[in-house]
Formats: structure tokens, C-alpha cells, sequence
């Protein structure tokens, strides 16, 4: 049992730094992109600046897209969903889960998910590569309730259910975009406690 635990310790200590060099590189990034732009950015001066190899960089983002898309809220987020009592149904396991993520959050890194989110907005590649992404973590979403409630991922009422959440939450983001003082946990709970209530307008 005692080999065991230290096993998973190692595995939860190579994650913890996986994630820290993941942040590091992305929040270098934004910090250049700040400073010359998205398009006059390299992978290359991202790699430099975040102090890895271009094959560092690679190990972690597929291309320079990616460092825009990725949020490290999905992982933490993801995690709280699983570890919520099986008694809340998936939107108020949704909610606790966001919750749970954004407490984790300095005002920084919530800056820096706004800053990304305004980059999304305005470049068209960046566009397209959020809704691959939404389309991912659709799949994902929808694995998790399967798994909450004991039906199908294909299931089409599991999949609407995913959709209107995620749905939701987009809507929020284009609205923080517009409001920098937005609270963006606060909106998103509104949102989805409307969802939860079957959208009364």
C-alpha cells in the first residue's frame, strides 16, 4: 500500500509540473503577444522566453494556437466535477465544480483568461481553433455526465443538456469581454443556475 502512495505521489508531483511548465510557457506567450503582437510572435521567442526548447514547447502545445485555447481551468475544473456528491444532478455539479475551480484562481490568471478570450475574438484563426476546442470539451462534458448519471455519451438529451451548458458559459465570456469588471464566476453561476431553471426569461 506504502509503494502504492508513493507512486502516486511521484504521478500527482510530474503532473503538478507539467502544469506549471504549461502555465509558465503560456504565460509567456501572452505576455509577448502583449508586447508584439499575436501575428509577429514566434513559437520560437515564446520557447526562449519561457526558458525551454522549441521541442519543449511542442510537448505541450501542438501549435501556436493552442497556447491562446488552452486553459488550465479545464483540468482543475474537470477533476472538482468528479470529486462533486453524486447526489447534485450535472448542472449543480457543474456549478460547484466552476466554483471550486475559480476559488483556485488568482486575479492574475483570471486576467490572463479574459486576455485570452479577447484574443480568440479578434483573430480569425484563433476562432476556428476555439471551436475545435469547444467541440472537445463537448466530448468531455458529455463523458462526465455519462458517467454521473449512467447513460450513453451519444445519448441526445446528455448531449443537449452539454450543449446548453457550454452554450451558456460562451455567452457569459463574450459578455466579460465587453465588461472588464465583469465577475466572471458570478455571471457564469447566474447563467447556469438559469439553465437549471429551464431558461425563464
Amino acid at each position: 500500500m506504502k509503494l502504492s502512495e508513493d507512486i502516486q505521489g511521484i504521478a500527482g508531483l510530474r503532473e503538478r509540473k507539467k502544469a506549471k511548465t504549461r502555465a509558465e510557457i503560456q504565460k509567456q506567450a501572452l505576455r509577448l503577444f502583449r508586447k508584439k503582437g499575436y501575428d509577429n510572435t514566434t513559437v520560437e521567442q515564446v520557447a526562449e522566453a519561457a526558458e525551454v526548447s522549441p521541442s519543449t514547447f511542442f510537448r505541450y502545445f501542438s501549435t501556436k494556437e493552442d497556447l491562446v485555447v488552452y486553459s488550465i481551468l479545464d483540468p482543475v475544473a474537470i477533476e472538482a466535477f468528479k470529486a462533486q456528491p453524486v447526489g447534485l444532478n450535472p448542472i449543480q455539479a457543474l456549478r460547484a465544480a466552476i466554483g471550486s475551480a475559480f476559488n483556485n484562481f488568482t486575479s492574475k490568471e483570471l486576467e490572463e483568461l479574459r486576455e485570452r478570450q479577447a484574443l480568440m475574438r479578434s483573430i480569425p484563426e484563433l476562432r476556428a481553433s476555439m471551436l475545435n476546442e469547444l467541440t472537445r470539451n463537448l466530448e468531455v462534458l458529455a463523458k462526465l455526465v455519462y458517467e454521473r448519471i449512467g447513460r450513453s455519451a451519444d445519448d441526445l438529451a446528455v448531449r443537449t443538456l452539454v450543449g446548453a451548458a457550454i452554450g451558456v458559459i460562451i455567452s457569459v465570456f463574450f459578455t466579460a469581454n465587453e465588461d472588464v469588471k465583469a465577475n466572471l464566476f458570478k455571471h457564469i453561476d447566474e447563467a447556469l443556475a438559469r439553465l437549471e431553471a429551464g431558461l425563464p426569461l
